[in-house]
């Protein structure tokens, strides 16, 4: 399949990541993978936080707890937009942080600097946003983690270490989209319930919206991520060195 630009699908891409959502989803319930999601709650966390930040508003702290659950504490100046834009932030933000990393994995092959960056990130939430020890310890701890395999993991692990989390997260976007906002009774604790009293829309209209957004993002950004992209300009030969006499 060409796309316009004339990019064509790889499917040797394609075909690892549905390697990867498989292996994910096959040992979803292993202990091993415990850290990984409380990796996508963190993100999901992040998004609450940095939508606070972008509407004016102040992050008092972040938790994260053992059973998978997090909260994101913050303040926000009045008004209806600023509280909206916040509350939908998590679960879309779980969406575009996964979408992003796919791209920077399997299109731009960013290698060290998705590790990196990640790494980054964690050790920033942790330092000024950690609201108890296990936050703290638990953000800083993969950060380090993260950071080693930047520097020192071959460049072959570092990829095959970026396609897991690439697919990990999309994989963990979609079940946390399920098992939140699809089940009734988990639905009125969530943050769509929040916003129904706020807005009067009911809280099944904003997890068909967060839902949709969601998965389109994951669907183009994989789109694009799975396009390799063609080599521009002509290809010259090399020219061979002239011999000396």
């Amino acid at each position: 399949m060409r796309t316009a630009s004339g990019a064509t699908l790889d499917l040797g891409r394609m075909t690892l990541l549905l390697l990867l959502l498989g292996v994910s989803w096959y040992f979803w319930d292993s202990p091993v993978l415990w850290p990984l999601k409380l990796l996508v709650v963190m993100m999901h966390e992040s998004g609450h936080a940095l939508a606070t930040l972008l509407v004016g508003g102040s992050v008092d702290r972040i938790h994260l707890a053992a059973n998978e659950s997090g909260a994101c504490l913050s303040r926000l100046p009045p008004g209806v937009f600023n509280q909206v834009v916040v509350y939908s932030a998590g679960y879309v933000g779980s969406a575009v942080a996964g979408s992003l990393l796919m791209l920077a994995t399997f299109r731009f092959h960013a290698r060290r600097w998705v590790l990196g960056a990640a790494g980054v990130w964690l050790a920033v939430m942790g330092f000024f946003y950690a609201g108890d020890g296990f936050t703290l310890m638990f953000c800083l701890g993969t950060a380090v983690v993260m950071a080693l395999g930047a520097r020192f993991l071959p460049d072959g692990l570092v990829d095959a270490v970026n396609l897991f989390l690439a697919a990990f997260t999309a994989l963990y976007v979609l079940f946390d989209l399920r098992d939140d906002l699809w089940n009734s009774a988990v639905r009125a604790h969530s943050d769509a319930a929040l916003l129904a009293e706020l807005t009067w829309v009911p809280s099944i209209i904003w997890a068909a919206v967060w839902s949709l957004l969601s998965v389109a993002l994951l669907g183009l950004f994989a789109y694009w991520s799975l396009h390799a992209r063609p080599r521009s300009g002509v290809q010259m030969p090399p020219v061979p060195r002239a011999r000396r006499a």
